[in-house]
């Protein structure tokens, strides 16, 4: 998979337009600063981003840093979608709920599912680790997912933002468990058995034999291919963010309206 080979976030092909950025987050940057037993500076990630409302300029730099750095723009998220997910994130970081805190996960589902619509983003280094495909449940929608529901047995997708938790191996192999945080919203994830997970359905074999992905029962199924590899990244405590351009979820998001 060419992403894994390029990474276009290494220091010397970031935009020179990024030290101006830096000139603005430096007292976010340094005042997060913290020493370890050895003496060597961390940042966490918490520290990037205030947990303050979204409009202030940091925010918009650093996400205008970070869209352009990992050519987002060219593999179809849009840059909406990017600022309400790092705004989740702030949130959540800045709460000490994440402890894997700089692994960003986005699914886009305004997407066909022809697309690559899942991006797990590495923050503090500013890169881009997969962008792969996902399916959404089969009561969704078809190609594209329009319809989303926190009910039991509801075979559909919950949006929102979510925690990713301890793997497992089931009756769908190697998977991850995800807590919904978003109350009425997607609370009922782990009840439900939302997890991510490998599924044959998922990959490009499928998409090309029928133009579109399967369908899950609600679970964000990513290809067999790569899912152990991506579950590994994400576990244990990174955030994940399931997107519609749904406006009943955007003024009822427990999170970004918190």
């Amino acid at each position: 998979m060419w992403l894994r080979n390029y990474n276009p976030m290494k220091f010397h092909s970031v935009p020179k337009k990024l030290g101006k950025y830096l000139f603005f987050l430096a007292p976010v940057l340094l005042s997060g600063i913290i020493k370890t037993n050895h003496d060597s500076p961390i940042l966490p990630a918490a520290t990037y981003f205030l947990p303050a409302d979204f409009s202030t300029k940091t925010h918009h730099v650093f996400v205008n840093a970070l869209y352009d750095s990992t050519h987002l723009n060219e593999l179809g998220l849009k840059k909406n979608v990017l600022e309400l997910a790092v705004k989740g994130f702030s949130r959540l970081a800045g709460k000490g709920r994440l402890n894997r805190d700089s692994i960003l996960t986005i699914v886009d589902f305004s997407r066909s599912s022809s697309e690559k619509r899942m991006y797990v983003i590495d923050l503090k280094n500013m890169e881009l680790l997969f962008n792969t495909r996902v399916a959404h449940g089969k009561n969704s929608g078809m190609e594209y997912a329009r319809y989303f529901s926190n009910v039991m047995a509801s075979h559909k997708s919950s949006l929102g933002f979510y925690i990713t938790q301890n793997t497992y191996r089931g009756e769908n192999g190697y998977s991850l468990r995800l807590q919904g945080i978003e109350r009425n919203i997607n609370d009922k994830a782990l009840k439900r058995s939302i997890v991510i997970h490998g599924a044959k359905y998922a990959d490009d074999r499928y998409l090309q034999e029928r133009g579109m992905l399967g369908r899950s029962f609600g679970c964000p199924a990513i290809p067999m291919e790569e899912h152990k590899e991506i579950i590994d990244a994400i576990k244990e405590g990174s955030c994940l963010f399931i997107y519609s351009p749904d406006t009943k979820y955007i003024h009822n998001s427990t999170v970004l309206n918190g």
